[in-house]
């Protein structure tokens, strides 16, 4: 397994905004391609403004095919467009994280 950790700033007062458009445009595209999502957060402390989420993949191949497919969506399109015209985000990163040897045997042993 691979995860695609994300992390979107958005400008000061438009967190709340970023999060409706997600929640109504995004969300609903990501639960069909990409279906496993392991988090979706917003925080609290340090940087503030800042939403992370986390999708789980079996390869760095599923995630290029169920991403692919999501980009096709023309919904997907005007959902990137909608937001950009908002001016909801400061800045995006994104890293693929893969399991620690210890931990890959850890979560084969559970099961």
């Amino acid at each position: 397994m691979i995860v695609d950790h994300r992390i979107y700033t958005c400008h000061p007062g438009k967190l709340a905004a970023f999060v409706k458009l997600y929640e109504e445009a995004a969300w609903p595209l990501q639960q069909k391609y990409l279906k496993n999502c392991l988090g979706w957060f917003t925080t609290t402390e340090g940087e503030l403004n800042t939403v992370v989420h986390l999708w789980g993949y079996d390869s760095l191949a599923d995630r290029d095919a169920k991403r692919g497919a999501m980009a096709a969506d023309p919904a997907w399109g005007e959902y990137l467009a909608k937001s950009a015209s908002m001016g909801l985000l400061q800045k995006q990163e994104n890293r693929i994280c893969k399991p620690a040897p210890h931990y890959e045997a850890y979560t084969k042993a559970k099961g």
